[in-house]
């Protein structure tokens, strides 16, 4: 499949910022002495930050966005339209959360409860937008959603700890190790999906499309002069070598580097880990093979 760049930054962007919230809470959950409400402000007003600069990155993928309004309309039926709806009500509740905390109102744990629960829900959205795709085998399988999870907390676990390394140092260390061991488990279980997806088969051959069983088929023409939505939609158009390098990226990027930093440098760690996730993000959609391309091969 081909990425589309706005949708990179989107479900990078809300996936950090979900996981700063799930941080913030905890924090204030499991060590409430170690927090001032200043701190949590500030970290509310960093994840309406990500979200809005998601949010308006996925803007950007719309033929018309002046009719974004409509993508919510099938709500009943498209984990794309939950989404839609999911984003903004998550974001509500992080500027009523942080709300809370500036005025000195109580029942700030019972707003965060309801940020944690939309915080999940906007995950599986997400995740459920390519989980449920089951023509594409790469994305239909609970990895895709374990993945968006473990991914979006990590990186947002970390930021967290740099956030904390300047303003509440005594919860940086705990930060960092929870952030260190959310990147193992990430590792761990993209690794799996990896593993899994490079031993995929196609459900079909162009033996079994065409109806022949001759042993040898070969393309020699797509039946058109140019490209076209097919060819341009559906593959991600770079060469291996570029593949490779967007693979070698992912790897250090989202995990090794940060592994290495985290406990002592986690803003560095972080900024590697979000460019990591953006070349992770590249390769989920261009590691996903559409049965057109077995067709289009030429161009694929």
């Amino acid at each position: 499949m081909r990425p589309a760049f706005s949708v990179l930054f989107l479900t990078t962007l809300i996936g950090a910022g979900q996981g700063l919230f799930l941080a913030l809470f905890f924090c204030e959950l499991l060590a409430p002495a170690s927090v001032s409400s200043n701190f949590l402000v500030g970290g509310s007003a960093i994840i309406l930050f990500l979200c809005g600069s998601g949010l308006i990155a996925s803007f950007f993928h719309l033929g018309h966005p002046e009719r974004a309004w409509r993508s919510a309309m099938m709500w009943r039926t498209s984990w794309l339209s939950r989404e839609v709806i999911a984003l903004p009500v998550f974001m509500a509740v992080v500027f009523v959360y942080g709300i809370a905390h500036w005025a000195g109102f109580g029942h700030t744990l019972l707003i965060g409860t309801i940020g944690v629960v939309m915080a999940v829900v906007l995950f599986v959205c997400t995740a459920m937008i390519y989980s449920a795709i089951k023509v594409l085998k790469e994305w239909s399988h609970p990895l895709t959603l374990v993945n968006f999870i473990l991914l979006g907390s990590a990186s947002g676990m970390t930021l967290a700890a740099a956030y904390a390394s300047f303003f509440a140092a005594d919860l940086t260390v705990p930060l960092s190790q929870t952030a260190f061991v959310l990147t193992v488990l990430a590792l761990l279980t993209r690794s799996a999906s990896l593993l899994r997806n490079a031993r995929l088969t196609p459900a079909s051959t162009l033996q079994s499309a065409i109806g022949i069983r001759h042993p040898r088929i070969v393309q020699k023409s797509q039946g058109a002069m140019g490209g076209s939505f097919n060819t341009r939609e559906f593959f991600h158009g770079k060469s291996i070598g570029f593949v490779r390098g967007v693979i070698v990226a992912m790897v250090l990027g989202a995990f090794v580097l940060p592994l290495l930093l985290v406990l002592t440098l986690p803003l560095l760690a972080f900024i590697l880990q979000y460019i990591g996730l953006l070349a992770e993000r590249w390769y989920f959609f261009a590691e996903a093979k559409h049965p057109q391309n077995l067709y289009y091969q030429g161009n694929s």
